[in-house]
Protein backbone atom coordinates (compact mmCIF):
# COMPACT_ATOMS: atom_id res chain seq x y z
CA UNK A 1 0.00 0.00 0.00
CA UNK A 2 3.21 2.27 1.00
CA UNK A 3 4.69 1.71 -2.75
CA UNK A 4 1.59 2.40 -4.54
CA UNK A 5 0.77 5.21 -2.30
CA UNK A 6 4.66 6.62 -3.17
CA UNK A 7 4.25 5.61 -6.61
CA UNK A 8 0.99 8.09 -7.07
CA UNK A 9 2.56 10.68 -5.35
CA UNK A 10 5.53 10.83 -8.09
CA UNK A 11 3.09 10.82 -10.75
CA UNK A 12 1.42 13.44 -9.40
CA UNK A 13 4.49 15.89 -8.62
CA UNK A 14 5.27 14.81 -12.41
CA UNK A 15 1.90 15.74 -13.43
CA UNK A 16 2.34 19.51 -11.85
CA UNK A 17 5.61 20.11 -13.01
CA UNK A 18 4.33 19.31 -17.18
CA UNK A 19 1.28 21.90 -16.45
CA UNK A 20 3.97 24.50 -15.07
CA UNK A 21 1.86 24.84 -11.68
CA UNK A 22 5.43 25.18 -10.03
CA UNK A 23 6.72 28.46 -10.46
CA UNK A 24 9.58 28.46 -13.01
CA UNK A 25 12.71 30.47 -12.38
CA UNK A 26 13.49 31.51 -16.30
CA UNK A 27 11.71 34.20 -18.14
CA UNK A 28 9.19 32.40 -20.03
CA UNK A 29 6.93 34.19 -23.09
CA UNK A 30 3.84 32.98 -23.88
CA UNK A 31 2.29 32.40 -26.96
CA UNK A 32 -0.46 35.54 -25.67
CA UNK A 33 2.41 38.51 -25.74
CA UNK A 34 1.29 40.16 -28.95
CA UNK A 35 3.07 42.80 -30.88
CA UNK A 36 1.81 44.75 -33.77
CA UNK A 37 5.17 45.65 -36.36
CA UNK A 38 3.78 48.57 -38.61
CA UNK A 39 5.82 47.96 -41.82
CA UNK A 40 6.42 44.62 -41.77
CA UNK A 41 6.83 43.87 -45.16
CA UNK A 42 10.03 45.83 -45.56
CA UNK A 43 13.76 44.81 -44.67
CA UNK A 44 13.59 45.68 -40.83
CA UNK A 45 9.75 44.46 -40.48
CA UNK A 46 10.59 41.17 -41.67
CA UNK A 47 13.35 40.43 -39.45
CA UNK A 48 11.73 41.54 -36.67
CA UNK A 49 8.72 39.28 -37.08
CA UNK A 50 11.05 36.31 -37.74
CA UNK A 51 12.97 37.06 -34.61
CA UNK A 52 9.96 37.34 -32.29
CA UNK A 53 8.30 34.74 -34.18
CA UNK A 54 10.94 32.49 -33.23
CA UNK A 55 10.47 33.26 -29.22
CA UNK A 56 6.96 32.90 -29.31
CA UNK A 57 5.28 36.24 -29.81
CA UNK A 58 2.20 36.33 -31.74
CA UNK A 59 2.24 39.45 -34.65
CA UNK A 60 0.58 41.43 -36.59
CA UNK A 61 2.17 43.14 -39.86
CA UNK A 62 0.45 46.17 -41.31
CA UNK A 63 1.93 46.61 -44.63
CA UNK A 64 0.83 47.04 -48.02
CA UNK A 65 1.40 43.78 -48.48
CA UNK A 66 0.96 40.50 -46.40
CA UNK A 67 3.91 38.88 -44.66
CA UNK A 68 3.58 35.18 -44.49
CA UNK A 69 5.40 34.98 -41.27
CA UNK A 70 2.78 36.79 -39.31
CA UNK A 71 -0.22 35.70 -37.30
CA UNK A 72 -2.13 38.16 -38.91
CA UNK A 73 -2.24 41.14 -41.39
CA UNK A 74 -3.54 44.14 -41.80
CA UNK A 75 -3.21 45.43 -45.48
CA UNK A 76 -3.04 49.00 -46.86
CA UNK A 77 -3.80 50.91 -50.23
CA UNK A 78 -1.44 53.39 -51.14
CA UNK A 79 -3.72 55.87 -52.36
CA UNK A 80 -6.02 55.72 -48.90
CA UNK A 81 -5.98 58.81 -47.39
CA UNK A 82 -3.85 59.24 -44.45
CA UNK A 83 -7.16 59.11 -42.63
CA UNK A 84 -8.89 56.34 -43.89
CA UNK A 85 -5.06 54.20 -43.28
CA UNK A 86 -5.79 55.06 -39.67
CA UNK A 87 -9.60 54.05 -39.79
CA UNK A 88 -8.93 50.97 -41.87
CA UNK A 89 -5.80 50.17 -39.37
CA UNK A 90 -8.34 50.37 -36.17
CA UNK A 91 -11.42 49.02 -37.71
CA UNK A 92 -9.42 45.67 -38.28
CA UNK A 93 -7.28 45.33 -35.09
CA UNK A 94 -10.77 46.18 -33.43
CA UNK A 95 -11.64 42.84 -34.62
CA UNK A 96 -8.50 40.63 -34.39
CA UNK A 97 -8.13 41.63 -31.21
CA UNK A 98 -11.42 42.68 -29.12
CA UNK A 99 -10.31 43.50 -25.82
CA UNK A 100 -7.11 42.05 -25.89
CA UNK A 101 -4.30 44.64 -25.86
CA UNK A 102 -0.41 44.51 -27.53
CA UNK A 103 2.76 44.43 -25.44
CA UNK A 104 4.36 46.51 -28.28
CA UNK A 105 3.70 48.14 -31.46
CA UNK A 106 6.66 48.96 -33.72
CA UNK A 107 6.49 51.15 -36.17
CA UNK A 108 9.08 50.41 -38.97
CA UNK A 109 8.31 51.79 -41.62
CA UNK A 110 9.85 54.32 -44.36
CA UNK A 111 12.31 55.01 -46.89
CA UNK A 112 14.89 57.04 -48.09
CA UNK A 113 14.60 59.58 -51.04
CA UNK A 114 17.25 62.69 -52.06
CA UNK A 115 17.18 66.02 -52.95
CA UNK A 116 17.83 69.58 -52.01
CA UNK A 117 15.95 72.53 -52.57
CA UNK A 118 16.97 73.06 -56.03
CA UNK A 119 15.92 69.49 -56.66
CA UNK A 120 13.16 69.03 -59.63
CA UNK A 121 11.57 66.08 -57.04
CA UNK A 122 11.71 68.03 -54.26
CA UNK A 123 8.09 68.01 -53.70
CA UNK A 124 7.61 64.75 -55.00
CA UNK A 125 10.28 63.19 -52.92
CA UNK A 126 9.71 65.33 -49.43
CA UNK A 127 5.72 64.34 -49.99
CA UNK A 128 6.88 60.69 -49.92
CA UNK A 129 9.14 60.83 -47.25
CA UNK A 130 6.37 62.46 -45.27
CA UNK A 131 3.69 59.86 -46.24
CA UNK A 132 6.13 56.53 -45.35
CA UNK A 133 7.85 58.25 -42.08
CA UNK A 134 4.97 60.57 -40.86
CA UNK A 135 1.61 59.14 -41.78
CA UNK A 136 2.89 55.74 -40.20
CA UNK A 137 4.80 56.65 -37.06
CA UNK A 138 1.35 59.18 -36.19
CA UNK A 139 -0.82 56.43 -37.25
CA UNK A 140 1.42 54.08 -34.98
CA UNK A 141 0.75 56.70 -32.25
CA UNK A 142 -2.91 56.29 -32.50
CA UNK A 143 -3.07 52.55 -32.18
CA UNK A 144 -0.71 52.46 -29.24
CA UNK A 145 -3.48 54.53 -27.88
CA UNK A 146 -6.42 52.41 -28.24
CA UNK A 147 -4.50 48.99 -28.29
CA UNK A 148 -1.25 48.76 -26.30
CA UNK A 149 -1.16 47.30 -22.67
CA UNK A 150 -0.57 49.98 -19.84
CA UNK A 151 3.74 49.79 -19.44
CA UNK A 152 4.07 48.84 -23.02
CA UNK A 153 5.92 49.92 -25.69
CA UNK A 154 6.17 51.95 -28.75
CA UNK A 155 8.82 52.21 -30.98
CA UNK A 156 9.12 54.59 -34.03
CA UNK A 157 12.01 55.08 -36.60
CA UNK A 158 13.66 58.27 -36.87
CA UNK A 159 17.42 58.74 -38.30
CA UNK A 160 20.25 59.65 -36.65
CA UNK A 161 20.88 61.94 -39.76
CA UNK A 162 18.16 64.33 -39.16
CA UNK A 163 19.31 65.69 -35.32
CA UNK A 164 21.18 68.25 -37.53
CA UNK A 165 20.65 69.32 -41.10
CA UNK A 166 20.16 67.09 -44.01
CA UNK A 167 20.95 69.80 -47.26
CA UNK A 168 20.97 67.23 -49.66
CA UNK A 169 18.05 64.73 -48.29
CA UNK A 170 15.33 67.72 -47.11
CA UNK A 171 12.17 65.63 -47.26
CA UNK A 172 13.63 62.98 -45.43
CA UNK A 173 15.57 65.24 -43.10
CA UNK A 174 11.60 67.01 -42.52
CA UNK A 175 9.87 63.68 -42.13
CA UNK A 176 12.61 62.04 -39.44
CA UNK A 177 12.96 65.38 -37.42
CA UNK A 178 9.03 65.17 -37.16
CA UNK A 179 8.56 61.50 -35.87
CA UNK A 180 11.80 62.58 -33.20
CA UNK A 181 9.43 65.39 -32.06
CA UNK A 182 6.33 63.23 -32.09
CA UNK A 183 8.71 60.57 -29.72
CA UNK A 184 8.77 63.26 -27.34
CA UNK A 185 5.48 65.11 -27.45
CA UNK A 186 4.25 61.16 -26.55
CA UNK A 187 5.99 61.16 -23.51
CA UNK A 188 4.68 63.73 -22.00
CA UNK A 189 1.97 63.80 -19.54
CA UNK A 190 -1.16 63.86 -21.69
CA UNK A 191 -0.07 61.98 -24.34
CA UNK A 192 -3.13 60.22 -25.01
CA UNK A 193 -0.84 56.79 -24.32
CA UNK A 194 -1.90 53.94 -21.98
CA UNK A 195 -0.55 54.21 -18.38
CA UNK A 196 3.20 53.27 -17.78
CA UNK A 197 3.70 53.05 -21.91
CA UNK A 198 7.31 54.14 -23.31
CA UNK A 199 7.70 55.83 -26.54
CA UNK A 200 11.20 55.86 -27.97
CA UNK A 201 12.76 56.33 -31.56
CA UNK A 202 15.42 54.74 -32.93
CA UNK A 203 18.44 56.45 -35.12
CA UNK A 204 19.84 54.52 -37.57
CA UNK A 205 23.15 55.72 -39.67
CA UNK A 206 22.71 52.86 -42.33
CA UNK A 207 20.95 49.36 -41.80
CA UNK A 208 22.83 46.24 -43.10
CA UNK A 209 19.71 45.21 -45.82
CA UNK A 210 19.80 43.56 -49.18
CA UNK A 211 18.68 46.50 -51.18
CA UNK A 212 21.72 48.72 -49.34
CA UNK A 213 24.06 46.26 -50.58
CA UNK A 214 23.18 45.99 -54.29
CA UNK A 215 23.25 50.11 -54.67
CA UNK A 216 26.19 50.85 -52.37
CA UNK A 217 28.09 47.34 -52.95
CA UNK A 218 31.88 49.02 -52.24
CA UNK A 219 30.56 50.25 -48.84
CA UNK A 220 32.00 49.41 -45.88
CA UNK A 221 29.78 46.70 -44.29
CA UNK A 222 31.40 46.71 -40.46
CA UNK A 223 29.49 50.43 -40.26
CA UNK A 224 26.42 49.26 -40.94
CA UNK A 225 24.08 47.59 -38.16
CA UNK A 226 22.97 44.09 -38.56
CA UNK A 227 18.90 43.69 -38.54
CA UNK A 228 19.07 41.37 -35.87
CA UNK A 229 20.87 43.78 -33.43
CA UNK A 230 17.86 46.22 -33.52
CA UNK A 231 15.41 42.61 -32.99
CA UNK A 232 17.22 42.20 -30.30
CA UNK A 233 16.87 45.36 -28.89
CA UNK A 234 13.39 45.79 -29.63
CA UNK A 235 12.89 42.17 -27.53
CA UNK A 236 14.76 43.30 -24.63
CA UNK A 237 12.68 46.66 -24.28
CA UNK A 238 9.22 45.15 -24.95
CA UNK A 239 10.22 42.43 -22.25
CA UNK A 240 11.29 45.56 -19.88
CA UNK A 241 14.71 44.94 -19.90
CA UNK A 242 16.99 47.80 -20.21
CA UNK A 243 14.54 49.63 -21.82
CA UNK A 244 15.21 53.66 -22.83
CA UNK A 245 13.90 56.43 -20.96
CA UNK A 246 10.29 57.62 -22.26
CA UNK A 247 10.97 59.90 -24.95
CA UNK A 248 14.29 59.05 -25.90
CA UNK A 249 16.01 59.17 -29.61
CA UNK A 250 18.61 56.60 -29.51
CA UNK A 251 21.05 56.59 -31.78
CA UNK A 252 22.05 53.50 -33.34
CA UNK A 253 25.57 53.30 -34.16
CA UNK A 254 27.63 50.12 -35.64
CA UNK A 255 31.74 50.92 -35.93
CA UNK A 256 34.01 47.73 -36.78
CA UNK A 257 31.25 45.82 -36.60
CA UNK A 258 30.02 46.82 -32.74
CA UNK A 259 26.86 48.20 -32.48
CA UNK A 260 26.06 50.62 -29.99
CA UNK A 261 22.43 52.47 -28.71
CA UNK A 262 23.25 55.46 -27.20
CA UNK A 263 20.24 57.78 -25.88
CA UNK A 264 20.47 61.54 -28.01
CA UNK A 265 21.12 64.34 -25.36
CA UNK A 266 17.96 66.55 -25.20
Amino acid sequence: MLLVSLFILVALSSLLLSLSIFPCSCTCITMSQHILVYGGRGALGTAIISYFKLRGFVITSIDLFANDEANHNVLLQAQDSWEDQSNKISAALAEKLGESKVAAVLCVAGGWAGGNAASADLIKNADLMIKQSVWSSVIAARVASQFLAPNGLLALTGARAALNGTAGMIGYGIAKAAVHQLTRSLAQPGSGLPEGATAVAILPVTLDTPMNRKFMPDADFSSWTPLDEISSHFLDWTTGKQRPSNGALVEVVTAGGVTTFTEAAH
